[in-house]
């Protein structure tokens, strides 16, 4: 069973007609507590972390708290993207952890998934003063970490959450909801964009699509949710799209 405060967020989700949402929440281990994803080897990753740590690439390392490097399953197949941190995550130097992270918690919960079955990253990896968007040029600064990143975890599937963070791995400029729920290719792989949590609690009307947008990872993600996560364990012929594919 989902501990009491994730069970009313699911039970939120479904009232804002996510209608088939699990209530249950994802399995836990035999002591009643979500138990760790298997296999997982974060080291590479652990020294990448360590370098940004120190990183003064741009202006954003004056005002920060704590670099927000990234947390997950450092072998998930499935990765999301922000945009940058906010004040709670400067603090505690761990992403989306704030009312948007409670809310991007509750979809995975809605999935199946627990947060350490999936990847969560941003664009850049410091506050922007007064959570503004991220220049062009600190985006730049802080690519090379992202790029890493992806390339150390290896995901088959990468979602963008919001119109910032496909912007500047897709270098789209249009409205995102032009094209949120598209699959479309980077770099060889499959990714998906869709609306920012922070975006959803600012615009309720706006949830029911992001669920069908979110449906889309559910319905090439299953029989088993544990695929996105245990990928040199699972058998399964393979819960996403090929990386040939262009839709």
């Amino acid at each position: 069973m989902a501990d009491p405060g994730q069970r009313d967020l699911l039970l939120y989700l479904r009232d804002l007609r996510w209608r088939d949402v699990d209530c249950s929440g994802p399995p836990s281990g035999p002591d009643g507590r979500v138990s760790p994803a298997d296999g997982a080897s974060p080291d590479n990753l652990s020294d990448l972390a360590q370098t940004a740590s120190t990183c003064r690439a741009c202006r954003l390392a004056a005002g920060r708290r704590n670099v927000v490097f990234g947390v997950g399953n450092p072998k998930a197949r499935l990765m999301f993207v922000g945009e940058g941190p906010g004040a709670e995550e400067d603090a505690r130097g761990e992403p989306f952890v704030g009312r948007a992270g409670q809310l991007l918690t509750a979809m995975l919960l809605a999935m199946g998934l627990r947060r350490q079955d999936v990847y969560i990253a941003n664009i850049v990896k410091c506050r922007p003063p007064g959570n503004r968007d991220p220049e062009p040029d600190e985006a730049a600064a802080c690519m090379p970490y992202l790029r890493s990143q992806i390339q150390l975890i290896d995901p088959e599937v990468i979602v963008l959450l919001g119109r910032i963070a496909a912007r500047f791995l897709l270098g789209l400029t249009t409205p995102i909801g032009s094209y949120h729920g598209r699959w479309m290719q980077w770099e060889g792989r499959q990714v998906l964009p869709i609306y920012h949590p922070a975006f959803l609690l600012r615009n309720p009307a706006a949830k029911a699509q992001a669920w069908a947008d979110l449906r889309k990872l559910r319905t090439v993600g299953k029989p088993a949710a544990a695929c996105y996560s245990r990928r040199d364990e699972c058998s399964h012929a393979g819960p996403f799209p090929g990386r040939s594919s262009t839709r």
